[in-house]
Order: C-alpha cells, then structure tokens, then sequence
C-alpha cells in the first residue's frame, strides 16, 4: 500500500448555530479530501473559528445537509459550541 493511501482522507463539517437560539446546531456544510479544504479555507477567509476534532467530524459526517444535528451529539457540541464562544468573547476572532 502506498503511504497515499495510508494517510486518511481529510473530513471537514461545517455547523451553524445563532447564538441565543434554542434550535440546535445544523450542518451546513460537510466534505473529504478537496472538498474538506475548500470548507477549511473558506471558514478561514470569512473569521469563522475553527476547531480541530475528527472523531466528531465523523460523527456529524452521516447527518443530512441542512439538519439539526442528532441528540446524542449534543453534549459534544455543547463543548465545540463553548469554545467557539469563548473565543469569540475574547477578541481571537471577529
């Protein structure tokens, strides 16, 4: 096997949440491979934080374009959600 194929295929998920909304978050976004770093780059150039976790991008990977995601992903988002937030908050991002 050639070390191309060993290395794992990038996964990016793109949510969208309003901040003081009590709808959960939705995916708005999702890709691998060029697709992914398309996602990334456009986050990138519009000041939209960023958080680096791919066994969550995998989770949220089989949730349709446009839906909310599932319940048991609500704790793990709540923390991505946090931290964004706090980011935010403290000036690292517009």
């Amino acid at each position: 096997m050639s070390d191309d194929k060993k290395i794992q295929q990038s996964l990016a998920v793109a949510l969208h949440y309003e901040k003081g909304s009590r709808e959960a978050p939705k995916v708005v976004a999702k890709g691998r491979g060029l697709i992914a770093e398309k996602i990334v780059a456009l986050a990138e150039e519009n000041g939209i934080v960023i958080e680096a976790n791919p066994v969550l991008a995998e989770a949220l990977s089989g949730v349709e374009l446009d839906e909310t995601i599932p319940v048991e992903l609500y704790e793990a988002i709540a923390v991505v959600v946090g931290y964004v937030l706090r980011q935010t908050r403290d000036g690292s991002k517009p």
